[in-house]
């Protein structure tokens, strides 16, 4: 967008429109959205060299949601970053969980996050969470062009619902496409290993203590199995990004609080590196 040199706002900031920043920034200053940019020719070895961001798990719990995402970050064969942060919050009541071409999705992130916050402002009034969905869909399916081309970005959003008084898990796939899932996800290279832990894992009736141990088990089978994920790294005090989001809103754990999970989760895997000694527990605690 062109600068004013007489001091004053463009035009375009004052006329009415949408309440979508996304769709504002679309149609004054486009290359800003990185949708937009083409990637041409080199995007393979762009793709092959990028930093990657892998697993993310969330799961509910009664009164909200937890999301999880270990710290690795790689590029090819290579640990590109042992610390990257994977989870963010969306605004007050939800968070996302990025995979994926990791420059792209904290971009796409920061863009949702203004889009949230745009909408607050111009509507005076909370984005309902379905809406909330919605709107992350779009920005994905803005990104198919550089999907295709193998830089793609596969987020998962979650939180409390305050409508319907519960947590909510929305999955993405690269077009755009929406899908619910219940009680517990996970996405990126190591959710396989992640999806079987939590199945084994999650129960009806959790507490939010009870989901950031879950999601802490899940993360640590994934990177007992899945390379690209990076378990609790002891010797570097490096532990996962882990957010409860309840009544009382985003709060990103403590690294004192995570700390006694990791270490109640080794110490339990001491000698049952399986976790079936976990599982059994929490079959036990269902009965």
């Amino acid at each position: 967008m062109s600068p004013d040199h007489s001091g004053r706002l463009p035009a375009a900031y004052l006329v009415p429109g949408s309440s979508s920043f996304a769709d504002f920034a679309r149609d004054h200053a486009p290359d800003v959205l990185t949708a937009r940019r083409a990637a041409g020719a080199g995007a393979a070895e762009a793709a092959a060299h990028a930093p990657h961001g892998t697993t993310i798990v969330a799961a509910v719990f009664d009164g909200g949601v937890v999301m999880a995402g270990d710290r690795r970050a790689t590029a090819g064969n290579l640990i590109a970053q042992r610390d990257i942060e994977k989870v963010f919050p969306a605004d007050e009541h939800s968070c996302v969980g990025i995979a994926g071409t990791a420059g792209l999705a904290i971009e796409m992130v920061r863009l949702f996050q203004v889009e949230l916050e745009h909408y607050e402002k111009i509507e005076g009034a909370l984005l309902s969470f379905e809406g909330k969905a919605n709107r992350l869909s779009a920005m994905i399916r803005g990104n198919l062009a550089l999907a295709m081309q193998g830089l793609a970005v596969v987020p998962v959003f979650a939180g409390l619902d305050l409508a319907a008084g519960r947590g909510r898990i929305f999955s993405y796939d690269v077009t755009g496409g929406r899908y619910e899932e219940q009680h517990h996800h996970s996405v990126g290279s190591g959710s396989v290993f992640a999806r079987g832990a939590l199945k084994k894992l999650w129960r009806p009736g959790l507490d939010a203590a009870g989901a950031v141990r879950v999601a802490v088990e899940a993360l640590w089978d994934a990177a007992d199995d899945d390379s690209a994920t990076g378990g609790p790294d002891l010797a570097r005090r490096i532990w996962p990004v882990v957010a409860v989001v309840g009544a009382e809103g985003y709060r990103r754990v403590g690294d004192e609080e995570l700390e006694a999970v990791v270490e109640a989760v080794v110490a339990g895997r001491r000698g049952d590196p399986g976790g079936t000694g976990a599982a059994r527990a929490a079959g036990g605690e269902r009965a």
